[in-house]
């Protein structure tokens, strides 16, 4: 028998023979030209913060490239032939964690025929603060009245994984709204599947229920079922919105498609009683509030709200959103008497053009408010002119977030837990498809240039035909796949009734 310590020894010699092979192999760099240009990298991850437990952001050069070389802080840590940089995963995962608080220097160095250029040093920023690690998004092809082969997905952002929640195989290709966490916490969510034998498909603790959140008394009617919503910070409630959508093509060369509701009202289910609470001041006749959700200690609703009339104006150009918000008492499950303007369409606070607001979402921590702008309705992702603005609850100022925004539609996002990180969904590449990009906001609430989600593949996005809509980041994964609300969707809806609250 081999005696054991010749055996290590010859495997350490195996060992070390492979490593020198492979850096034989390696595209080596020489000569190279120095040029005061960035690198033509995709994504554009230069000169971002970035947090400590991201997955790699793996990139690909753009133009003829032939070999590529990444060093960190001096340290080589890709070599490869061909355009693509894809980090190994401990390798990255480790120089995240020992960098965290700190800059790192990443310098790309690209062959073509036989020449190398070294470009310039370009900043990765690693925030100590983590981001929470799921993300669940609606992918959806990017069509005007239809959706087809449609999927609710939860991705793993620390790494690559993801995993199906609701498949379009499952639901004879039904229309299913996306998925939303109460407070990030996956043992509290829902997504809304439409269509005959459809409802709310409530996630309560891996329990999947199917709940009807649609009711009538002899003279109160609701227009549809649950379609924006948010949870209460117990979970005990939902405020929700019901509208009656319209798509329509404009007329006008520059513009595609308008979406917008001529109906819409919010209402308040109490999970634990069945009951919708219905008041006057959100289901207003002459009014549209829509976009419904909690302050983060449940003691405000705030929702969008525009005056009718808006319906009538020259392409829609009247319809303007409001942002307001109510009392609301979470022991006693009432709704209070005043509302305050926050956002006034009316009279915007730069005083040069009426904005109309949507998709309120208040930081974890109370401290800020996220909001998206466009010139006028209620559905910005056709709107290239879409924005995101963020106030400060405790001064009321509004940053225009120019860092952040781009000449295309951002809109729909949401905060991590920490209220250090918030993640929306931008069209800046080609204005078509959607994909979620990331954004820091450090203690003193300065927000940092933003970066798209990193996929194992650089070139996944030039591949990919579909949009991610309506991103969400929660705390862990959620003990639910396709299959489990496929079941669901075959159980008897929970019935709710409504009850007026005045």
């Amino acid at each position: 028998m081999m005696n054991k310590n010749v055996l290590y020894y010859i495997k350490g010699v195996v060992a070390l023979t492979i490593l020198i092979l492979l850096a034989a192999c390696s595209p080596h760099v020489e000569n190279a030209v120095e040029k005061d240009t960035l690198p033509p990298i995709y994504p554009d991850y230069t000169d971002v913060t970035i947090p400590r437990n991201i997955a790699p952001l793996n990139f690909m050069l753009r133009g003829d490239v032939q070999a590529v070389s990444v060093s960190i802080n001096g340290e080589t840590v890709v070599a490869a032939d061909g355009r693509k940089v894809v980090f190994d995963d401990g390798q990255w995962h480790e120089i995240m964690e020992r960098n965290a608080g700190k800059d790192l220097t990443v310098k790309v160095f690209a062959e073509n025929d036989g020449q190398w250029t070294a470009y310039k040093t370009f900043r990765l920023t690693v925030a100590a603060d983590t981001i929470d690690p799921i993300l669940t998004y609606r992918l959806i092809e990017p069509d005007y009245e239809v959706w087809n082969h449609l999927q609710i997905q939860q991705r793993n952002i620390t790494n690559f994984d993801t995993k199906p929640l609701a498949d379009w195989h499952l639901q004879e290709n039904r229309c299913m709204n996306c998925h939303g966490f109460s407070n990030r916490d996956p043992q509290l969510s829902m997504m809304y599947v439409r269509g005959k034998g459809g409802g709310a498909i409530l996630n309560d603790h891996g329990h999947m229920r199917k709940l009807n959140l649609k009711a009538s008394t002899p003279t109160d009617s609701m227009v549809s079922s649950s379609v924006y919503y948010g949870f209460s910070p117990s979970g005990r409630y939902v405020v929700f919105s019901t509208n009656i959508i319209i798509p329509a093509f404009h007329a006008r060369p520059d513009k595609r498609l308008e979406v917008y509701d001529t109906k819409s009202d919010v209402y308040v289910a109490d999970l634990k009683t069945h009951t919708i609470i219905l008041d006057p001041q959100l289901a207003d006749t002459t009014k549209l509030e829509t976009f419904p959700t909690f302050s983060p200690d449940g003691k405000f609703i705030y929702y969008c709200s525009a005056d009718k009339r808006g319906l009538y104006s020259k392409n829609l150009r009247g319809l303007q959103y409001s942002l307001l918000r109510i009392p609301f008492d979470e022991a006693k499950g009432t709704i209070g008497d005043k509302v305050d303007t926050l956002v006034n369409a009316d009279r915007n606070a730069d005083g040069r053009q009426k904005l109309s607001v949507c998709h309120p979402k208040i930081s974890p921590d109370g401290r800020y408010l996220l909001y998206t702008v466009a010139d006028y309705g209620t559905f910005p992702i056709w709107h290239q002119e879409s924005d995101l603005r963020m106030m400060d609850l405790t001064t009321g100022r509004v940053d225009s977030l120019g860092i952040v925004n781009s000449n295309k539609s951002d809109t729909y996002h949401s905060w991590s837990s920490n209220s250090r990180w918030f993640v929306f969904a931008s069209k800046r590449d080609d204005g078509q498809y959607g994909k979620p990009y990331f954004c820091y906001v450090d203690s003193k609430g300065v927000a940092h240039k933003p970066f798209v989600l990193p996929q194992a593949d650089p070139e996944f996005y030039d591949d990919n035909l579909k949009s991610f809509n309506v991103p969400e980041l929660g705390r862990a994964p959620l003990p639910f796949d396709a299959a489990d609300v496929e079941r669901a969707m075959k159980l008897d809806a929970e019935s709710f009734s409504l009850k007026r609250d005045r």
